[in-house]
C-alpha cells in the first residue's frame, strides 16, 4: 500500500504543493483507521484548484440533465449537450494550469539521467523557458481568437461565445503565471523535476 502525503515534497511552485508516496504495510494501514484525523489543510490549493472543481462539478449536473431529461423523461434538454462541452473546454485550460503549478503534465526526463549535473542544469532551464514562452504566445493567440469571435452567440442559447473562450483565455494566463513561477523556484532551489524526480515522489531527498 502507499500513503499519500501533502506538502512533503519540495516540487510544487513555492516549495510545498507537492504529495509524498511512501510505502504502508499492513499494520501500520490498520492503526491509521485508530488515528483521529487530522483537520483539514486548504493551503496547499490555490484559485486554479478550486476553479476547476467548480467547473467540473458544473458539468457532472449539466450532464446528469442532459442523462435524466432523455432517458428518464424523454423529453431532453436542447441545451445541455452544448453547454457541457463549453464546460469541458474550459475544465481543460483551467485545470491545466494546475498541472503546471504541481509539474504534473507528461514530460520525458530519461535523456537527464545520463547527462551530467551542468549540462542538465542548462537543459532544464531551457525547458523551462520554452515551456514559459509558449504559454505566453498561447495566451496572446488566445486573446487574439477570443477578440474575432467571442461576440458570436452560442447555437442553442442567447449567450456569447467569449464567456467559454474569455475562460479558455483565463486557463492559458495561469498557466503562463505558474510557469514562471516554477521557473523562478527551479532556478533558485538548483534542480527541477526533470533532474531528480525522486525527490518529487518520496522515494529520494
Amino acid at each position: 500500500m502507499t500513503s499519500y502525503a501533502k506538502g512533503g515534497a519540495p516540487g510544487g511552485a513555492g516549495g510545498g504543493a507537492g504529495e509524498v508516496h511512501k510505502p504502508l504495510d499492513a499494520q501500520e494501514l490498520a492503526h491509521s483507521f485508530e488515528e483521529e484525523a487530522p483537520p483539514a489543510d486548504l493551503s496547499p490549493y490555490a484559485v486554479e484548484d478550486w476553479a476547476t472543481a467548480a467547473l467540473f462539478w458544473f458539468m457532472a449536473v449539466v450532464v446528469f440533465l442532459q442523462f435524466f431529461t432523455r432517458y428518464a423523461l424523454n423529453d431532453s434538454l436542447y441545451w445541455t449537450e452544448e453547454i457541457a462541452s463549453y464546460c469541458l473546454v474550459a475544465l481543460v485550460f483551467v485545470g491545466s494550469a494546475m498541472c503546471v503549478r504541481l509539474s504534473r503534465h507528461i514530460q520525458v526526463d530519461i535523456l537527464f539521467r545520463f547527462l551530467p549535473a551542468g549540462a542538465a542544469r542548462v537543459l532544464s532551464t531551457a525547458v523551462d523557458l520554452i515551456r514559459t514562452a509558449f504559454f505566453a504566445y498561447l495566451t496572446h493567440l488566445m486573446w487574439r481568437f477570443t477578440e474575432i469571435v467571442g461576440e458570436e452567440a452560442m447555437v442553442t442559447i442567447d449567450l456569447p461565445k467569449g464567456l467559454v473562450y474569455y475562460t479558455v483565455v483565463a486557463g492559458c494566463a495561469l498557466m503562463f503565471l505558474r510557469s514562471l513561477q516554477v521557473t523562478v523556484v527551479n532556478w533558485r532551489r538548483g534542480y527541477s523535476i526533470l533532474e531528480r524526480p525522486e525527490a518529487f515522489d518520496g522515494t529520494g531527498v
